[in-house]
């Protein structure tokens, strides 16, 4: 009995060791596998050291982390582009944040990238959009002084607002590929002051983001009834495809050969004429008109007045924001406080402060 016992509890040691090792040959695997352009886990470093997990390597650690985050699940309620929509199958920013980390990883799979990597900086890119979408982010650079891009902020909450304003002490890597996952685009060249991706990871985030919204969001406009498929110029449908799967098809197989094997993430000269020129249909015909702008400037008079409010009344801003006010002043701490509200929760917001409450009794 006491022999079996022991045998039993060396065995059990056994296991634990060799559980020890999960991490480890995981990150031997990326090392005989990935491409030789490829991150790998083993050399990501984070701000704060700390005991690598026994089972995950460092970028599923970061993947997690950001799913887990109160950030990551209220972007169930914030705009993609149709301000609150009525509907269950329109986008909001999670879905989005779902497609583009599809797509990242088909790329990256297809170039012998790091899946992981890609992942967590997919989840992550977007956590730091404001309510309403980009009128939103417009409307919050004309109340900070220094401006305001969501990507930047993206970087702010994972690095100083999520966990009681700890963060999430996510790796160098992964919080570089959330900052520059975006970049202005003027005349068809991308410009961004953050600089460039220092990952092919990076790069991969970058083109599955642009990739994403452009096809999710052509979907969701015809099913709107603001564009048609017919009404894409003939050009880029014959160039591109005939609808979005062929398209998606084009431009992830186009990034896949063009890439193969080298440093650089790119498209062909080609596919990426094309695709710039498909970005300014959108702009021309959904972005900047139509249906999905009619309700902009009530959504940025809510949020205006949300600002003002809570700049006059810090003291009425969570306990978390309120510390952020003592270090980083009252305008900061506002900012960031109504840049993370969700749709709902803004508009719940502003109805409790501003519209009269009606009284009835039955």
């Amino acid at each position: 009995m006491a022999t079996g016992v022991a045998r039993e509890a060396k065995l059990s040691r056994t296991r634990s060791v060799e559980a020890l090792r999960i991490r480890e040959r995981s990150e031997e695997l990326e090392a005989r596998t990935l491409s030789e352009n490829a991150t790998r886990s083993a050399g990501g470093h984070r701000e704060r050291p700390e005991a690598p997990s026994p089972t995950r390597m460092a970028f599923a650690v970061d993947r997690d982390r950001i799913v887990h985050s109160k950030a990551f699940r209220r972007l169930k309620h914030k705009t993609q582009v149709f301000l609150a929509p009525i509907g269950d199958h329109y986008r909001t920013r999670l879905t989005h944040t779902l497609e583009v980390t599809q797509l990242g990883r088909s790329m990256a799979r297809g170039l012998g990238l790091n899946e992981d990597l890609v992942e967590a900086m997919a989840m992550g890119h977007d956590v730091g959009h404001t309510p309403f979408g980009h009128i939103g982010e417009e409307l919050l650079a004309e109340f900070l002084p220094e401006g305001f891009r969501h990507n930047e902020q993206s970087v702010r909450i994972v690095e100083r607002i999520e966990n009681n304003g700890a963060g999430l002490n996510l790796t160098h890597e992964v919080r570089d590929g959330i900052l520059k996952h975006s970049a202005p685009t003027e005349g068809g060249v991308e410009t961004a002051p953050w600089g460039r991706p220092e990952t092919p990871e990076g790069w991969v985030v970058r083109y599955a983001d642009k990739i994403a919204y452009l096809h999710h969001d052509i979907d969701d406009a015809m099913r709107a009834g603001i564009v048609r498929e017919e009404d894409i110029p003939q050009d880029l449908r014959a160039s591109l495809g005939r609808d979005r799967a062929e398209r998606l098809d084009t431009m992830i197989y186009d990034v896949i050969v063009t890439s193969y094997g080298k440093r650089d993430v790119t498209m062909s000269d080609e596919v990426l004429e094309a695709t710039n020129a498909l970005r300014k249909f959108m702009f021309d015909n959904v972005y900047l008109a139509g249906p999905a702008k009619t309700e902009d400037r009530k959504a940025q008079g809510v949020l205006w007045e949300l600002l003002q409010y809570f700049e006059k009344q810090p003291e009425l801003l969570p306990p978390e924001h309120q510390r952020i006010a003592k270090t980083d002043g009252t305008k900061r701490a506002v900012a960031d406080y109504v840049a993370g509200m969700t749709d709902r929760y803004a508009l719940d917001t502003f109805a409790s402060i501003f519209i009269p409450t009606v009284w009835s009794h039955l």
